[in-house]
């Protein structure tokens, strides 16, 4: 609703080209950095003054790794009204990417700082983590991560970030027994595959993660399905004594034997070549037609 009010203050004209470019732009973010980058500048040319176009640069190039400029656009966005506390872990790991980890520490602590939503604030403890890790305190970027959230019994939107820089940062200070387990927990946490946090734990483990199929048995223990024997012909008349069979032995699951396997993503949809152009925003759904019983 506040962008909506921000870009009533162009030409109608000029607002519908602006608004498309930031849609693409945050549409692009994850998957195509670059072009969502190439979006936001779009939108930067034809309304500058506008804050809400400035911080959605600022995050564009963020995700494009792009610091200094995602620093000048978020600042630019703060001095125009648009830009809050809410992007000062974004800030901070701006100056960590500039290699100034005293300057990104100075954002961490600024007075700003203690005005942030509890999302905001894990964010800005993981930067920190990291930070701390750049200037070698690995015992500190362990500690820095030991917060109230971090032993929430119940998943939140930040738990499997949090879990899995916690196992991260136990790593890189020698605790790999303790972060296996860490690891282990962003991995069940993590349901849309977003992090390779299993990939990590089985590392650790010294465990394979193999891309087979495998089958259900009735009593509910994961087998290989048994390879089908040949069939002989029959060398007399006489019918053949049925040969005895063993039972399989059941297999026993562990924790261990669980494998974590990763959403696959969804297909982003392919953006023109030329990002200035943007294309048509918000489409409806295809209807699909039932298909007709053909006349005899």
């Amino acid at each position: 609703m506040e962008a909506r009010e921000e870009l009533r203050t162009l030409p109608k004209d000029l607002a519908v080209k602006v608004a498309r470019h930031l849609v693409m732009a945050g549409r692009l973010a994850e998957d195509e950095p670059e072009q969502a980058y190439r979006h936001a500048k779009a939108a930067r040319r034809l309304a500058s003054r506008v804050g809400i176009v400035r911080e959605a640069a600022g995050i564009a190039a963020y995700h494009a790794e792009e610091w200094a400029e995602a620093l000048a656009e978020l600042r630019a966005a703060r001095r125009l009204g648009a830009g809050d506390s809410s992007y000062l872990a974004v800030m901070a790991d701006c100056e960590r990417g500039l290699g100034r980890p005293e300057r990104a520490l100075d954002v961490i602590k600024s007075p700003e700082a203690e005005k942030l939503d509890p999302a905001e604030r894990v964010e800005l403890r993981i930067v920190e983590s990291g930070v701390r890790r750049d200037m070698g305190q690995h015992d500190a970027a362990v500690v820095t991560l030991q917060i109230p959230e971090l032993r929430d019994r119940r998943l939140r939107p930040w738990s499997v970030r949090l879990f899995y820089a916690y196992a991260d940062a136990l790593v890189e200070a020698g605790r790999e027994e303790e972060a296996s387990d860490w690891f282990a927990r962003a991995a069940a946490a993590d349901r849309d595959g977003d992090t390779d946090a299993a990939e990590r734990y089985a590392e650790l483990e010294g465990l394979e993660i193999l891309d087979t199929e495998e089958e259900e048995d009735a009593g509910g223990v994961l087998t290989e399905a048994p390879a089908e024997a040949p069939v002989e012909e029959a060398a007399e008349a006489e019918e053949p004594e049925p040969a005895e069979t063993e039972e399989p032995e059941p297999v026993e699951a562990s924790a261990t034997d669980i494998a974590f396997r990763a959403a696959e993503p969804e297909a982003p949809d392919a953006p023109d070549e030329g990002a200035p152009e943007a294309p048509a925003v918000f489409l409806e759904p295809k209807q699909v037609e039932e298909e007709r019983p053909q006349a005899d």
